[in-house]
C-alpha cells in the first residue's frame, strides 16, 4: 500500500503541473465535456438494457406493433450513442494532444535551460536516451493516462448504475446453512463482486512481472534504435574502416537483448492470455447460468432474463476492468517509471549546478577577457588544467598550443560556460557576443540557409549568404539554398568546415574561438579562410591548432606544458611566433 501511494504521489507530480496551468480552463473544459459524453453513453447503456425487457417480452408474446415501435426506440437510443461516442473520441485526442504538447515544451526548457542536456551526459550515465523519454515516453503516458483514466471512470459509472438495476432484478436467495436458512438480497451482486475479486487478484499475480519486462523492453529498444542512429550518421568512417561486420555484431548484441526481453515477455503474456481468455469465455456464458433458475422457475419471462443477464454483464465487466486492463497498466507503469526517472535527473542535474556551478562567467564593464584562479577537472575529480590565469585583449589575436589531451579544448569549454567541473571565474565585457567554431561543427536538420544562419533566430538574406558563399569556396551550393536534408551526411569534413567559417563571416562576432577548425582543410585553404577573418572588423580571433601556418595569423602564443608533478598548466606569459 505504501509503495502504491508513493507511486500515486509522483504520477500526480508528472500530471499536476499541466491542469494547472496557464492552459487550465481549457484542458479542463474539454475534459469535462469528455467525461459528460462518457457518462451520456452510460445513460443510454442503462437506456438500452431497460429497452432489452421490453423488446424480448415483445417476441415472446408475438407482439409486432411493440416490436416495431421498439425498433425505432433502439434506432434513436443507437444514433444518440454514435455521436456521443464519436466526439467523445475527437475531445479525447483534442484534450491528448494539447496536454502532450505543453508537456513536450515544458520537458525541453527543463532540459535545455542552463545546458542540463551537456551536464546529464557527462555525470548521469544511468538516465538512458532522453530523446525516447521526450518524443515516445511522454505521448504513451498522455494517450495511456487519458484512455485508463476515462476507462476506469466508465467502469465506476457502470458499476453504480447497474448495481442498482441489478440488485432489483435479483430477488432474494435462501442458503441453508446448519440446518437454517439465511436470506441473501441481491445475491447476484454478491455472485459478480466475488467473481470479479477473484480475477482480478489472480490477474494481479500472474501479470506484476510485466511491469518490470516493459520498463527493460523501452531501454533495450532505445538502445537497439540509437545505434542505428549513430551508424547511419557515421556511414562513411564505417565504410573506410570496412567494419560492417564488426558494427553488425554490436547491432546483434543489442538486439539480443531486445529479443531476449521479448521471449519473457511473451512467456508472461501467454500466462495472462490463457487466464484472461478463459474467465473472458466463461464470462459470456456466466450470467446467464447465474440467472437461468429465475427464468425457469417463472419468476421472470424472457425479457426479464435477457435484461439480467445483460445487467449482471455489465457489473461484472466493470468489475474485471482491472483484469481486461491489466497488460495496458503494465505498460503504462514502465512508462510513468521512465518519466519520473528522467523527471528526477534533471531535477537533481539542476540542483547540482546550482550547488556546484564550475567555473562562473562574470560580465562586468572591460574590454578584455580574463580569467581568474580557474582550476578544470575532469569528471573524475582529476586535475586537467591548474592555475589558469589568462588575459586575452582584444584586437590581439592568440594561438594556444599543447599536446593532445593536455586541456585546450576544456578551456574554451569553460571560457563558453559549459564546462562543469572546476573553479575560479571567466571576467568579459558587458553584452559581448562569442562564438565558438568546433574542429566538427554542428549542422542542424533543415535547410542549407537555416544550417549556414545557425545559430540566429532568423536568416541573414540571399544576397549576403551569396557572398559568403563564394568567400569561403561554397559557391557550387548556392542554388541548393533551401534544399532541406541532412547536411552533415550530404557535405564532406572540409565543406563543413567552410560552413562554420561562413557562419563567422555572417555573425561577425566579437570573439571568435577556433578549436582546430581548419583541420580537415588544406593549407592553402586555411589561409585564405583565416585571411577572411583577419578582416572582420572588431572581431578577436583565439585558435587553438597545431599547424606552423596558422602562427601567421595570430601576435601571440600560450602554450600548455606539464609542472614537476605532471599537472598541465597553461604558460600565461605571451610568447613570440616561431
Amino acid at each position: 500500500m505504501r509503495k502504491l501511494l508513493s507511486f500515486l504521489h509522483d504520477l500526480w507530480q508528472l500530471a499536476k503541473p499541466y491542469w494547472s496551468s496557464g492552459e487550465k480552463w481549457v484542458a479542463r473544459s474539454l475534459l469535462v465535456t469528455v467525461i459528460a459524453l462518457d457518462l451520456g453513453t452510460v445513460a443510454v447503456t442503462v437506456q438500452i438494457n431497460q429497452w432489452q425487457a421490453s423488446f424480448f417480452n415483445a417476441l415472446e408474446n408475438k407482439n409486432q406493433a411493440e416490436f416495431m415501435r421498439l425498433l425505432a426506440v433502439f434506432g434513436a437510443l443507437a444514433f444518440g450513442y454514435i455521436v456521443m461516442a464519436v466526439y467523445q473520441l475527437y475531445l479525447t485526442q483534442m484534450l491528448q494532444i494539447k496536454w502532450r504538447r505543453w508537456l513536450t515544451e515544458r520537458y525541453l526548457d527543463d532540459w535545455l535551460q542552463e545546458r542540463i542536456y551537456y551536464r546529464m551526459q557527462l555525470t548521469d550515465r544511468a538516465t538512458d536516451n532522453p530523446d525516447q523519454r521526450i518524443a515516445e515516453d511522454l505521448n504513451l503516458f498522455v494517450a495511456t493516462t487519458l484512455t485508463l483514466s476515462l476507462g476506469l471512470l466508465n467502469a465506476l459509472v457502470t458499476l453504480g448504475s447497474f448495481l442498482v438495476i441489478l440488485w432489483g432484478l435479483s430477488g432474494e436467495m435462501a442458503l441453508a446453512l446448519g440446518g437454517s436458512q439465511i436470506i441473501v438480497p441481491g445475491y447476484l451482486v454478491w455472485v459478480a463482486l466475488i467473481y470479479a475479486t477473484a480475477g482480478t487478484w489472480l490477474a494481479h499475480v500472474i501479470g506484476r512481472p510485466l511491469v518490470g519486462l516493459n520498463f527493460q523492453r523501452q531501454r533495450f529498444e532505445a538502445d537497439f534504435r540509437f545505434s542505428l542512429v549513430r551508424f547511419r550518421e557515421n556511414a562513411e568512417a564505417v565504410a573506410l574502416y570496412a567494419g560492417e561486420n564488426d558494427e553488425k555484431r554490436g547491432f546483434m548484441q543489442r538486439f539480443q537483448a531486445v529479443a531476449g526481453n521479448w521471449w519473457e515477455i511473451m512467456r508472461r503474456q501467454k500466462k495472462l492470455t490463457w487466464f484472461q481468455s478463459f474467465y473472458g469465455q466463461l464470462a459470456i456464458i456466466f450470467p446467464y447460468v447465474v440467472v437461468a433458475p429465475r427464468y425457469f422457475s417463472g419468476a421472470i419471462q424472457l425479457g426479464g432474463l435477457m435484461q439480467t443477464a445483460s445487467a449482471f454483464g455489465q457489473v461484472q465487466t466493470s468489475l474485471s476492468w482491472f483484469i481486461d486492463a491489466y497488460a495496458r497498466l503494465a505498460d503504462w507503469k514502465a512508462t510513468v517509471d521512465r518519466l519520473l526517472g528522467f523527471r528526477m535527473a534533471v531535477d537533481a542535474t539542476a540542483r547540482d549546478a546550482l550547488r556546484s556551478p564550475g567555473v562562473l562567467r562574470v560580465q562586468e564593464p572591460r574590454p578584455d577577457i580574463e580569467t581568474q584562479d580557474v582550476q578544470l577537472r575532469l569528471p573524475d575529480a582529476r586535475v586537467l588544467l591548474d592555475d589558469v590565469d589568462l588575459r586575452l585583449a582584444p584586437g590581439e589575436p592568440t594561438l594556444i598550443t599543447g599536446p593532445s589531451g593536455s586541456g585546450k579544448s576544456t578551456l574554451f569549454r569553460a571560457l563558453a560556460g559549459i564546462w562543469p567541473f572546476g573553479q575560479g571565474e571567466v571576467r568579459l565585457p558587458e553584452a559581448v557576443r562569442l562564438l565558438f567554431l568546433p574542429q566538427r561543427p554542428y549542422l542542424p536538420l533543415g535547410s542549407l540557409r537555416a544550417v549556414l544562419s545557425y545559430p540566429a533566430a532568423e536568416h541573414f538574406d540571399q544576397a549576403r549568404l551569396h557572398e559568403v558563399m563564394r568567400a569561403c569556396g561554397l559557391e557550387h551550393l548556392q542554388q541548393r539554398l533551401d534544399d532541406v536534408q541532412n547536411w552533415a551526411q550530404a557535405l564532406s569534413g572540409g565543406e563543413q568546415q567552410r560552413v562554420a567559417f561562413a557562419r563567422a563571416l555572417l555573425h561577425r562576432p566579437d570573439w571568435l574561438f577556433l578549436d582546430e577548425a581548419s583541420s580537415a582543410l588544406d593549407e592553402a585553404a586555411e589561409r585564405a579562410l583565416y585571411g577572411l577573418l583577419k578582416e572582420l572588423p572588431g572581431t578577436t580571433l583565439v585558435s587553438i591548432g597545431h599547424r606552423p601556418g596558422l602562427r601567421a595569423f595570430h601576435a601571440r602564443r600560450l602554450a600548455i606544458t606539464r609542472d614537476a608533478g605532471g599537472v598541465p598548466r597553461l604558460v600565461a606569459v605571451a610568447m613570440p611566433i616561431e
